[in-house]
């Protein structure tokens, strides 16, 4: 049995966790990377996690050609499947930037330095605006003060300080039963911009004290993250950064997973829960959005097609605006599953909006309905607004995540790097 549990990445056993404030943001002078000492402390911007032993290590990262340089030496690192620990920056992508590869291992060799590991024990991730000098100095600084403040209740400064658009904090953590003994996922992420499913969409780390093979894990993350990370949608943009990473260090105790079977099947659910709720969290943080939009299609020839369909709907732009205006326009949704190249026939379809607010049939066999426009807009008003779709087909189906297109997203993406 699967129940939530507070704690985020701390909550298995032998990690611990911490955020700080260092100064990424005040920027790099003219003469190179220093030692930045602000007067004025702002939000905490260098974070890590730490595991009290090695752990089985996996990654799945970002599809966009660019890639940031901690991807590339994260992916050296991991190599061998094993690791200890993640260091992440927030306010400054280290992409496409004047000493990016240099300055991404430096991190990961300052991190090794003041907990005496090895530099190639580290996870290294960074998040913030692309092309500008990643100011190493103020890192170099905020390093001892990270390390000292580790602690098992450290997971709430951690996943603040690897915020940048975000409003909110992202955490969670389950625990489940493998092998009779208890086995707890912890998890924090962030996203809400530049965000589009291929991949993780974001950066994501878990953390999980199940005794699991790096190659098992691997596994597990592979078949997790196509139904989760990969479909969701915010703006229809791939970062250069995304990464979603997996630490599993066995303090649980667990007879080790080797083989996919009854303790692998309910790792994964386990996994999949915690990586839906962090995929949920970020698409209704979406930069600027008022509600989370879920799409879930139903009755589907296969499920690639109803999540083609469902991608294709949380991803329209004009849906999106829509969903804003608290405006039951379904035949939006008819034309984003019309041109998402997925096989239906539009005249078996039905749309259906709901909310806690109630729920309208607002298309049947592909022909428009009579509905209570007022009780349409009090459902397409709340936090969260469902869209189901039926096609009458098969028996398989998707759900997908976006959020609403407002104003403020605009804004938001006007001044980003002010």
């Amino acid at each position: 049995m699967l129940r939530e549990i507070p704690g985020g990445v701390c909550a298995p056993g032998g990690f611990r966790a911490a955020g700080v404030y260092c100064g990424v943001k005040q920027g790099v002078p003219a003469d190179g990377p220093q030692t930045v000492l602000p007067s004025a402390r702002g939000k905490y911007d260098l974070a890590m996690i730490l595991s009290d032993c090695e752990c089985s290590a996996a990654a799945v990262y970002t599809l966009n050609r660019v890639k940031a340089a901690p991807i590339y030496v994260t992916m050296g690192h991991l190599e061998d499947g094993v690791c200890r620990g993640i260091i992440v920056n927030s306010g400054n992508a280290n992409a496409c930037a004047p000493m990016s590869h240099e300055n991404a291992a430096r991190m990961c060799q300052l991190a090794a330095q003041a907990t005496g590991l090895k530099q190639e024990d580290f996870v290294v991730a960074s998040t913030g605006v692309i092309g500008q000098t990643l100011n190493i100095g103020a890192i170099e600084a905020g390093m001892p003060g990270l390390v000292s403040a580790l602690s098992q209740t450290g997971s709430d400064d951690a996943a603040t300080a690897i915020l940048t658009t975000d409003r909110v904090k992202k955490q969670t953590a389950v625990v489940c039963t493998v092998g009779g003994k208890q086995v707890r996922i912890g998890a924090i992420a962030k996203g809400s911009g530049m965000i589009h499913p291929n991949m993780g969409t974001m950066l994501c780390f878990v953390t999980t004290d199940c005794a699991i093979t790096p190659d098992l894990l691997a596994e597990a993350l592979h078949e997790v993250v196509p139904r989760t990370f990969n479909r969701v949608t915010v703006d229809g943009d791939t970062s250069t950064n995304d990464m979603c990473v997996v630490l599993a260090n066995g303090r649980a105790g667990n007879a080790q997973i080797e083989w996919k079977d009854d303790d692998f099947a309910v790792f994964c659910k386990a996994l999949h829960q915690v990586c839906r709720q962090m995929a949920r969290a970020i698409a209704g943080d979406g930069e600027g959005a008022s509600r989370l939009v879920t799409c879930t299609v139903r009755q589907a020839r296969s499920e690639e097609s109803a999540e083609r369909l469902g991608k294709a709907v949380v991803g329209s732009s004009l849906v999106k605006a829509a969903m804003f205006g608290a405006d039951a326009n379904w035949g939006r949704v008819l034309c984003a599953m019309g041109y998402s190249k997925a096989p239906f026939r539009p005249e078996y379809v039905d749309v259906r909006f709901s909310s806690i607010a109630g729920e309208v049939l607002v298309c049947q066999k592909g022909t428009g309905l009579k509905f209570d426009e007022e009780l349409a807009k009090k459902i397409l008003s709340q936090n969260e607004v469902v869209i189901d779709v039926c096609l009458h087909e098969g028996e398989h189906e998707a759900t997908c995540w976006g959020c609403d297109l407002t104003y403020d997203y605009v804004k938001i993406n006007g001044d980003y790097r002010s």
